[in-house]
């Protein structure tokens, strides 16, 4: 308790504490919006909750911390992460989504929670289960005499994270299958009148899901750490930005993902940097109660 109660005063004492670990918040929060915006994608326009979400982002890491020890710029992992984590959401869409789709809440849960073990299980026999990093070498940024740090290559995960989404954006508004995408969450049943291939749509939306997910683990690997069985803490990252920011609202999910970003840091500062990854369940309980009591007042209004 005395150690917690001094890092709790230090960020009185030393209010330049407070940006550093706000930077470092949000740099790695952006990480987090990305992988978020995909199973928005998933769940908005499926109605699938896809537990295996942050299993295809360790995935993703795998893949280019692999082509990294092949010789392999690291930044070009991120473009092949992409690519490869596509056909494996497609692979993965064939064999185990597009049977569950129409079906009830617990069968979708079951079927990917067993598909995240699979696959957490596979990355383990594969890569086996100490943690691995990309070592960049890039310079890190002084700021205020020193005090706060800002790694290159923390930047530039941030701002290639920033051009996907930015990207994933612009496909949706701009593109025929980008409209499809929307048309089919909007209502799946008049799509398909309209003359909509729901089922390549589906199949392309988890697959791109799926690349994103890549491309945002290629991204952690060169910035933080992967390990075959740390899928489900990013899975629940997802979920909390998802939850809390709403089917279908990017800014919120940004926020959200910054916001998730900015408390585990100050869990990690707080409480130690083995709380951080409980922060992120803390949150989820949090944002299930909210949303739980916003249920019953929205039904006692409607009465």
């Amino acid at each position: 308790m005395d150690q917690i109660l001094g890092n709790i005063s230090l960020l009185f004492q030393f209010p330049v504490v407070n940006l550093k670990i706000v930077v470092d918040g949000l740099m790695i929060g952006a990480i987090f919006a990305l992988s978020a915006y995909g199973l928005a994608l998933v769940w908005g326009v499926m109605n699938v909750k896809n537990l295996a979400q942050g299993d295809f982002v360790i995935a993703g890491g795998y893949v280019a911390w692999w082509l990294a020890k092949k010789g392999m710029p690291p930044l070009l992992g991120v473009p092949v992460a992409f690519v490869v984590m596509w056909g494996l959401g497609w692979i993965a869409y064939k064999l185990v989504i597009a049977r569950v789709i129409e079906r009830d809440l617990f069968t979708s849960l079951l079927a990917t929670f067993g598909l995240a073990i699979i696959m957490a299980q596979m990355l383990n026999l594969l890569f086996g289960s100490d943690t691995q990093s990309i070592q960049l070498q890039y310079d890190t940024l002084y700021l205020f005499d020193g005090f706060v740090d800002i790694p290159i290559a923390k930047l530039l995960g941030v701002l290639m994270a920033a051009a996907l989404a930015a990207g994933v954006v612009l496909f949706m508004k701009n593109s025929r299958m980008g409209q499809a995408i929307r048309a089919t969450a909007q209502d799946a049943r008049a799509a398909r009148v309209l003359g909509i291939d729901t089922e390549k749509v589906y199949s392309f939306t988890f697959s791109l899901n799926a690349a994103i997910c890549g491309a945002a683990g290629a991204i952690i690997v060169m910035v933080w750490v992967i390990q075959p069985f740390y899928g489900i803490t990013h899975s629940v990252r997802s979920f909390v930005i998802v939850t809390a920011a709403g089917l279908g609202n990017l800014p919120g999910v940004i926020a959200a993902g910054l916001g998730i970003g900015i408390a585990e840091q100050y869990g990690a500062h707080i409480f130690g940097i083995g709380y951080q990854q409980a922060i992120a369940v803390l949150l989820l309980l949090l944002v299930l109660v909210f949303r739980l009591i916003q249920q019953r007042r929205m039904r006692q209004s409607l009465k």
